[in-house]
């Protein structure tokens, strides 16, 4: 039976499920529908506009999916509708202006999308609202006027681009008008003429202009700096007047103070800030030696900056922009509350907080992330070292890659690529012999990186051993005389998976091995990971504790 003929359906419940593919238009022929929830399934593209005809849903659940394009403004047409979920997925673009029909709405969670803009006025109309999470966007602009806002949480208002208004962790709305008078560094005076209709006011001008330059004479300016100081380049980001939020991260981090590192790599170090606004941002500042790269090449690598600016998707770090000054130049990203991966499953604690479940989730994460960039962006992009120490955790433990493109940016023009494609135990084999990296070296060093999730620990040996006839001694857990068994491998901080968990721990083995090929041409695309990873794993044909490594290898990945 299709689903648009179940016209007396009211309750259509589907949560938690592996469901892919888009949402049928179809739904909008379920004309009696009251309860639509698709949460925590793994579909994808925009919300049909059909939906728009199920007039009298009062509750929309689709979060914790990949849905993606902008939110259809004819769900405004659900005129019943009472809660309304659409966290955790990729949206972007303006909350619907539209949104400010819906009368009888009460609760609203937009948080951990990638909408932009301001919050529409309409949205004041809303007097019943009880609830709102807008958390995680790229809002800016004034809160509506709404007890619901006003009375919002810290956390149901964070991580915005630049909310301002009466709520806890906000700053006031400032008027535009204010502009940038207080910079009295400026060295120029630029004086706007304006032809009045009258004589008068003509001659008041006048007599205005000619005070204030004389004002200006007799007062003593402040010693010019050197030009290079005064005009270097800053970039405008996080929405704010570049120069002030350079000036609040100096402040915030006590001039790159070690008190406020949060880690370090091969093009900078990372730290914590906290700006005015209560926002916690990420500063990477480089290395002295990459500062003055982009220092001399900042032109060529303003496009690419923009372009992973426009990077949108639920499970890559979002890039909040770039800053350069003579003294030094950072990168500011989005925060991270759980810090890297590999920080996690190397403290024990942290470890086995980090279940089967949340593992296979972090695995099918960075996979989504990983073919977004290869197939879904406008221009494909390799993300070149992908590695436990680059993928992030947030407070749900949901995956985010992080540092896209940090290698192109720095060093576009290399023509040694295998200097910097990569940590070393993550690297594809065939880049000992050629300097090609492409979306494959991505797929390796992800199947690599699954591995270590499931071990708990970088699989260096396991690998070793797998791509050579060597002695099974290499193996601290195995000798000569007996197969490797899955048990025996996988992290033994936790319990062994059960039922669900063990099908999906073997499933998601079978295609890391596949991802290890010794021939690039043989590994699947990332798209072809990510569609295999969402579906149902088959049961197992014999009990968890008896399946041996060897059984999983020479799987084989195909298309729907």
């Amino acid at each position: 039976m299709e689903l648009g003929a179940l016209k007396m359906m009211t309750r259509l419940l589907l949560s938690g499920n592996q469901f892919s593919g888009k949402i049928p238009s179809e739904i909008g022929l379920l004309s009696n529908l009251e309860q639509l929830n698709l949460a925590s399934n793994n579909l994808r593209g925009p919300i049909p506009d059909d939906l728009g005809y199920c007039s009298k849903l009062f509750n929309l659940n689709l979060s914790k999916n990949n849905l993606g394009e902008s939110i259809p403004s004819s769900i405004s047409y659900i005129n019943a509708l009472q809660s309304l979920d659409l966290s955790q997925n990729s949206f972007f673009g303006n909350i619907p202006q539209q949104f400010g029909k819906l009368q009888s709405l009460e609760i609203l969670n937009l948080s951990h999308n990638m909408l932009n803009g301001s919050i529409p006025k309409a949205l004041n109309d809303l007097h019943g609202l009880r609830f709102v999470n807008i958390s995680y966007n790229q809002l800016e602009g004034p809160i509506p006027d709404l007890k619901a806002f006003h009375e919002a949480s810290f956390n149901a208002l964070r991580n915005n681009k630049g909310l301002c208004g009466n709520a806890t962790g906000l700053m006031p709305c400032v008027l535009s008008s204010r502009g940038n008078h207080g910079h009295t560094k400026s060295t120029k005076l630029i004086i706007l003429f304006v032809l009045p209709l009258f004589g008068g006011l003509l001659i008041l001008l006048f007599i205005l202009v000619a005070s204030f330059l004389t004002f200006c004479k007799k007062t003593p300016t402040k010693k010019s700096e050197p030009m290079e100081e005064q005009d270097g380049d800053i970039f405008t980001i996080l929405g704010f007047n570049g120069r002030i939020l350079h000036d609040s991260i100096i402040e915030a981090t006590e001039d790159f103070s070690s008190d406020y590192c949060i880690g370090s790599g091969g093009y900078g170090s990372v730290y914590k800030a906290a700006l005015p606004t209560g926002q916690v941002v990420a500063v990477k500042k480089l290395h002295q030696s990459e500062d003055s790269i982009l220092i001399n090449n900042l032109k060529a690598f303003e496009s690419e900056i923009i372009a992973l600016l426009e990077l949108r998707h639920r499970n890559i770090v979002q890039m909040y922009g770039f800053c350069s000054h003579p003294k030094h130049s950072f990168l500011i990203y989005e925060f991270m509350e759980r810090g890297s991966l590999r920080m996690v499953l190397s403290n024990n604690e942290q470890a086995k907080e980090l279940d089967w479940k949340k593992r296979l989730n972090v695995v099918k994460g960075l996979a989504n992330a990983l073919t977004y960039m290869h197939h879904e962006h406008s221009q494909p992009i390799v993300h070149r070292d992908i590695s436990s120490n680059n993928v992030l955790l947030d407070l749900d433990y949901e995956a985010r890659v992080s540092d896209f493109g940090t290698a192109r940016i720095l060093k576009p023009d290399s023509s040694n690529w295998t200097s910097l494609a990569g940590t070393y135990g993550y690297i594809a084999p065939e880049l000992a012999y050629t300097m090609r990296v492409d979306e494959k070296c991505d797929v390796y060093s992800f199947g690599v990186l699954t591995i270590e999730v499931l071990m708990g620990t970088h699989p260096g040996d396991l690998l070793s051993y797998l791509s050579s006839s060597a002695s099974a001694s290499t193996l601290p857990f195995m000798s000569n005389d007996q197969h490797v068994l899955l048990k025996d491998v996988i992290d033994k901080r936790l319990s062994p998976p059960e039922i669900e968990a063990a099908e999906g721990v073997v499933s998601t083995i079978k295609i890391a091995f596949a991802c290890l090929n010794d021939n690039p041409q043989h590994r699947p695309t990332m798209q072809q990971v990510a569609q295999a990873l969402s579906r149902q794993p088959l049961p197992l044909s014999s009990p968890f504790s008896t399946v041996k490594l060897g059984e999983l290898l020479g799987h084989v990945i195909c298309n729907d």
